[in-house]
């Protein structure tokens, strides 16, 4: 039994099934009589000339499409309904199918009744089912002259004609934009705020604050990642999760400072101050937008599975090395990597004992709390106790969660203890700016010093980060949004606009550039968020803190900070990637480890850059060299050829080599013609078709024909452009074989 679902683009169920078999070595049918449920529209045109055609085994449309003779009758049988009642080809009533109508075109596949022959020797019993993306080339019998009649296509004309051309098509996209549907798309908000209750109020309300409670001491380590006051971490962890909650499409997902970000900020600020930072959000908000509005999401297709395992492990590994100096208490310039090594070796005698021993002790316990929900609370024998047992499971869980808020809790209340006995044993963050950070327009001009920077030279500062930081943010979102969709589909355009949309809003609060983090997301997922509305919580927890807790924020260790850090990024090298990229496709370590290599030892952003580089090659290489498979076989007639297939398109990179190739298949027998397989070939280019013109003035000089099969319609107008000498082509087994044989009386004319 074979079922194919075809696409049905004239009515409103999302799919018709066509059943058929087919009984093997010649055997007999059987009769299936299971039910089968079939959803026939009730319509006028049951008793139609189409579907009485389809009764008899003919597409309607197109004289070819009948079944041939040489297929037994067993699947004719079962294509017919006379045959059987419980499915076959008169099921397939579709309103307005008439006589000019071809199903290819109708069900977006390959014509079910005219099976296209394959280029082997001999001809299988069974069809050749071609299901494409387009039906007008799946069954090229249907619309090409010499194996059948033409295709007509009048009623497309007139719509083509009705809504006179691309300002009908304007036309119907503008009123898109403009309806409901897309309204709710863009405002998700809309979607679910009707059916909002106290439930999932209470929901949102346990996840937003557990959040917070994550992302506050987050923020004040991110802000020094990024080389900025710590004040500037929390600005960036309020505006975004109110503007997501409106615009957010995934309810998880929860905006805020990022390590990846933090860390492409200090590279791309050059020590010059907030303003650059605040720019920098603003900036990457407006690239972000346009992409979004653009819907260029598929540029995010070019950063390969390796490239963003190099990058995201190289990231994390520069953001432990900047924190490891905060570990040791030591303070010396320069944030790369290589320049922290080389302060560590030059400066390691003057490590702190105290804020070493705070720095591990801390990271030692954060790694265990990470831990302490995955033990087991079981149920007792007896079956005792399940209340209780699931209520410290919680309490574990709620733990491990909260596990950076209390670290840094109870490492500030050890330093204001020692405050008060007039010691100051670690180094301290220090003042933290107290209150809401100003309402204002992202900074046009920066005063460094003694030179006052205009926008121009704050943009030609910033440089590539302003389009690496917004790609890299969009990839980080997404990526998030996929691993908690649960199979969903996820809007990228509307992610981006909404991602867009964050970080101008925040830096309209002083924000450094933002995105969401997985960190918090899996927080947020764990915690049973119901909507985004959780980031509200979360947002309002951050401005209590920036209101009436920025004085106490004074007496974290720096120590501790760095340690919140380490046990973040850590889990983020992806390290034991390489060994099933290994087992794959060993070749693609290669750009892996050279994102890696190029992200340590030089910038993220060119890194990442250069491993993008890198994969193109090997994409190009593999379009400069298709695989050009070689077979003899005999056609109907029994008249020798060479068959010679290419397996993808032709474009400049590969015409040179194309070329040689047939031309070395044809050497095999010089006599015999070559048939080019062309089922494969999706484009061409100009390039291409001159290497054709000049392939088949090759074959013209030394006296042998060259046969084009199956050459789409648009890429034979490609090659006729350059007005090739003879340019041979058919596109069905019949007209293949007749020109064989012609090519075979020539031959022997030739000879005598």
């Amino acid at each position: 039994m074979t079922k194919y679902k075809l696409n049905n683009a004239l009515r409103s169920s999302s799919e018709v099934t066509l059943t058929s078999y087919l009984a093997a070595d010649g055997a007999s049918g059987k009769r299936d009589d299971r039910p089968y449920q079939i959803s026939v529209l009730d319509n006028d045109n049951l008793d139609s000339e189409a579907n009485r055609n389809l009764a008899g085994v003919r597409c309607a449309g197109c004289s070819s499409c009948a079944l041939p003779s040489a297929l037994p009758g067993e699947l004719a049988a079962s294509l017919a309904k006379n045959e059987c009642d419980k499915f076959g080809l008169n099921e397939l009533k579709v309103e307005g199918l008439d006589r000019n109508v071809c199903l290819c075109e109708k069900f977006n596949g390959g014509c079910k009744l005219c099976p296209r022959p394959s280029l082997a020797p001999t001809l299988s019993l069974a069809p050749t089912l071609s299901l494409g993306a387009e039906g007008k080339e799946s069954c090229l019998a249907c619309h090409r002259g010499a194996c059948g009649a033409p295709y007509s296509n009048a009623g497309a004309g007139q719509a083509r004609r009705g809504w006179r051309g691309w300002r009908g098509a304007a036309a119907r996209r503008a009123r898109a934009c403009c309806s409901a549907k897309m309204l709710l798309r863009r405002l998700p908000i809309l979607a679910w705020l009707p059916n909002y209750n106290f439930r999932s109020g209470l929901a949102d309300l346990i996840a937003g604050v557990t959040v917070g409670l994550t992302v506050i001491p987050q923020a004040i380590a991110y802000a020094g990642v990024a080389g900025l006051p710590p004040q500037y971490g929390l600005y960036s962890s309020f505006m975004a999760c109110f503007v997501y909650t409106a615009l957010g499409s995934v309810k998880d997902s929860a905006v805020g400072p990022t390590a990846i970000a933090a860390i492409l900020t200090r590279e791309n600020l050059h020590g010059l101050g907030p303003e650059f930072a605040v720019l920098l959000a603003f900036l990457s908000g407006c690239v972000e937008l346009l992409m979004g509005l653009l819907q260029l999401g598929f540029l995010i297709d070019f950063i390969s599975g390796p490239v963003s395992v190099g990058f995201t492990s190289a990231a994390a590994i520069i953001i432990a090395t900047t924190q490891i100096k905060d570990i040791l208490g030591l303070s010396f310039p320069g944030g790369k990597f290589l320049q922290v090594w080389a302060g560590l070796y030059e400066h390691i005698g003057e490590t702190r004992l105290w804020d070493a021993t705070l720095g591990l002790g801390c990271l030692l316990l954060l790694l265990l709390l990470r831990k302490v929900k995955d033990i087991k609370v079981g149920v007792s024998e007896k079956g005792g106790g399940g209340r209780g047992r699931a209520a410290l499971a919680q309490a574990l869980w709620f733990l491990s969660t909260t596990r950076n808020i209390l670290v840094v809790l109870v490492c500030a209340g050890l330093a204001y203890y020692f405050d008060t006995k007039n010691q100051t044993p670690f180094v301290l963050t220090g003042e933290v700016r107290a209150g809401l950070p100003r309402l204002a327009l992202p900074p046009l001009s920066a005063t460094v010093g003694n030179h006052t920077y205009t926008f121009t030279e704050m943009t030609s500062t910033l440089g590539s980060a302003i389009f690496v930081v917004p790609l890299l943010s969009i990839l980080e979102n997404i990526a998030l949004a996929k691993v908690f969709s649960e199979g969903k589909y996820v809007d990228a355009t509307q992610e981006m606009i909404a991602l867009g949309v964050c970080n101008m809003a925040a830096s309209l609060v002083d924000s450094m550039p933002v995105s969401g983090a997985l960190s918090r997301g899996a927080v947020n997922h764990a915690s049973g968020v119901a909507t985004p509305a959780g980031g509200l919580y979360t947002g309002a927890l951050v401005l209590l803190a920036l209101q009436y807790f920025t004085p106490y924020f004074y007496y974290i260790p720096k120590a501790s900070l760095a340690a919140v850090i380490i046990a973040a990024v850590v889990f983020m090298m992806e390290l034991h990637v390489f060994k099933p990229i290994w087992r794959t496709k060993k070749v693609d370590i290669i750009p892996a480890v050279v994102t890696f290599a190029a992200c340590l030892l030089l910038r993220l952003e060119l890194g990442i850059v250069v491993g993008i580089a890198v994969n193109l090659l090997f994409l190009l290489y593999a379009s400069a060299r298709p695989a050009v498979r070689v077979t003899s076989a005999l056609s109907s007639d029994g008249v020798p050829h060479v068959v010679a297939s290419v397996d993808r398109a032709l474009a400049f990179p590969s015409a040179e080599y194309v070329r040689r190739a047939v031309r070395k298949a044809a050497d095999r027998d010089a006599r015999a013609p070559l048939v080019l397989d062309a089922s494969h070939v999706q484009a061409a280019d100009f390039t291409a078709a001159r290497g054709i013109k000049a392939l088949i003035e090759d074959f013209h000089a030394r006296g042998q024909t060259i046969i084009f099969y199956n050459v789409k319609p648009s890429i034979a107008e490609v090659f006729r452009g350059v007005r090739p000498r003879e340019f041979l082509h058919c596109s069905c087994r019949a007209e293949l074989d007749r020109l064989l044989l012609e090519a075979q009386r020539q031959d022997k004319q030739a000879r005598v």
